[in-house]
């Protein structure tokens, strides 16, 4: 069973238009084969800014991987942990007197696990050091201590393989470097980054950046995805499943299946 993580260099980097390509790129990898089909399951263990459908906190992200992945499972089971408000889910949990913790996120994951599914897609939220809230402990001395916990840890919980998405604007250099050295520093392997052109407006010197990044990220680049509009160039209206569709065709997935 192969295992990944998909984090970013920031928030709004395309993570969940990325994940469902990769999903959809393995699910295609044996059809010209008599390969069986690679099933994928998905998992996003946070989200915050659900809508109440049917009694259910329903994430639109946490939708489409459910739409993507292929080991039929539901919503919930993909994304247990969902808050209605689109602010920080430990804020948003705070705000509910609940908590959010690692124990928690890797006891729902060990359910994904069981679905025996060939892949395992986990897309985070935000960025690589997202917080999930202060824990609170007592030591033999009955002395309380408090520490801050982080999704990150779960991805050291759990030794995921991690994909960067590198958000390509002003500033993606720093922050791609940054966030790979601190995964690294965290005893973590990320296998593979992504040059992903999130917003409508390309950025100056896009081919510069890509190829300085490429020197300075010991790892390959397994996609560049530019920003896939709603209506293509001969004026078809493109549904989200085409763009991903397209967007799959990109993406190199041998790596991640090593």
């Amino acid at each position: 069973m192969n295992q990944i993580f998909i984090t970013a260099t920031d928030t709004d980097a395309g993570k969940t238009f990325v994940s469902c390509a990769i999903i959809s790129a393995l699910k295609q990898h044996n059809k010209n084969s008599a390969k069986k089909a690679l099933t994928v399951a998905a998992y996003k263990p946070v989200s915050a800014g659900c809508d109440l459908i049917d009694g259910q906190l329903i994430n639109e992200d946490a939708k489409l991987l459910s739409e993507f992945a292929n080991s039929k499972q539901s919503i919930q089971q993909i994304n247990p942990i969902a808050f209605a408000e689109p602010i920080a889910p430990h804020i948003a949990a705070k705000k509910q007197k609940e908590s959010i913790t690692v124990a928690d996120i890797s006891m729902h994951y060990k359910k994904v696990t069981e679905e025996n599914a060939d892949f395992i897609l986990v897309e985070g939220a935000g960025g690589w050091r997202l917080p999930l809230g202060e824990v609170t402990t007592e030591n033999l001395a009955t002395v309380q201590t408090s520490s801050f916990q982080f999704l990150s840890d779960f991805v050291k919980a759990e030794q995921l393989k991690v994909v960067l998405i590198v958000n390509m604007k002003l500033g993606c250099l720093n922050h791609a470097l940054l966030t790979y050295e601190s995964i690294k520093s965290d005893g973590i392997e990320c296998v593979a980054w992504i040059a992903n052109n999130a917003d409508t407006q390309v950025m100056s010197n896009l081919t510069e950046n890509i190829n300085e990044l490429e020197q300075m990220l010991p790892i390959p680049k397994i996609a560049q995805l530019d920003f896939i509009a709603s209506i293509d160039a001969q004026g078809n209206e493109l549904s989200f499943e085409n763009k991903i569709n397209l967007a799959a065709s990109k993406i190199n997935i041998l790596p991640l299946l090593a």
